[in-house]
């Protein structure tokens, strides 16, 4: 096993930090993150990145996320939801748990929810039956929605749309095509992109999606631990993800839709504390 207290985050090419980015999607409750992850913090600060968004993926892991953010005030927030993975958790018995979870003023979104049919880990029917008491919850709370798709485009939708016209939410880790980018921005939601974009085999087909995407509308994040970018030089000693690395993706982005760096930047991180609510850093 490697020791990620070894493993110093590649730094920015000189003159290309930009000034502040939000990272909306970071897992830092993750077991990988428990050795160093005031290490992992402090790289982050240095890199640009001013605030981030610790993800609820689980009742339990909600909670660790509500605590990093407690830690952390104005610094770190956090979702609360149940991931389609643990779907089953979330019965009829345990909604009110989520909600007195998602309640809490440092959740600043519901999630992260939605339908996944790739892994199918959990009956398909408990995913749709869990997405829907998330997205009412949402609805009562007046938060934003943190969302989950793979695999799952068509009831996803369908599911959305049962529930009229969306408040607001974000697409998260958005690795889809053409028709999936117009149905999500149709119902009026922002999309995180991720490092997916870096890798050459899976990811090309965003690089001219992302000129699609709304200034206002278009989120930065790096899901980590998942998801390292493929093409950081040099290469990491680990293939941990964490928000260091944010600003190499933000780079990677802003070439793509050929703005400047600064740009991006400015206009990702006032989108990102526009739909949530985030104070100034």
């Amino acid at each position: 096993m490697q020791d990620h207290n070894t493993a110093p985050a590649t730094p920015a090419p000189p003159g290309t930090a930009p000034e502040s980015l939000i990272d909306i999607g970071i897992n830092l409750g993750h077991d990988s993150y428990d050795g160093d992850r005031d290490a992992v913090l402090a790289r982050a600060r240095a890199a640009g990145v001013v605030q981030m968004m610790v993800t609820g993926a689980s009742l339990a892991g909600s909670g660790r996320a509500i605590a990093l953010a407690r830690e952390h005030p104005g610094e770190l927030f956090a979702t609360a939801g149940v991931h389609p993975h643990h779907a089953g958790e979330l019965t009829l018995a345990r909604a009110d748990e989520l909600a007195a979870l998602a309640a809490a003023p440092e959740v600043v979104a519901v999630g992260e929810c939605g339908l996944d049919y790739f892994r199918d880990f959990a009956p398909r029917e408990a995913q749709r039956a869990a997405f829907h008491r998330q997205l009412e919850l949402a609805a009562r709370l007046g938060k934003p929605v943190f969302l989950h798709q793979r695999d799952a485009h068509e009831d996803f939708l369908a599911i959305l749309r049962e529930h009229g016209s969306l408040h607001s939410g974000v697409a998260h880790c958005f690795t889809g095509g053409a028709a999936e980018l117009a149905a999500y921005l149709g119902l009026g939601l922002a999309i995180g992109i991720t490092g997916w974009i870096c890798d050459e085999r899976r990811g090309a087909h965003l690089v001219p999606l992302v000129r699609d995407i709304p200034a206002g509308r278009l989120l930065l994040e790096t899901d980590g631990p998942y998801l390292l970018p493929r093409d950081l030089e040099p290469r990491p000693a680990t293939r941990r993800n964490e928000p260091a690395y944010l600003p190499h993706i933000a780079a990677v982005v802003a070439r793509a839709r050929g703005e400047p760096l600064g740009s991006l930047a400015r206009a990702s991180t006032a989108a990102a504390r526009g739909l949530f609510r985030l104070p100034e850093r």
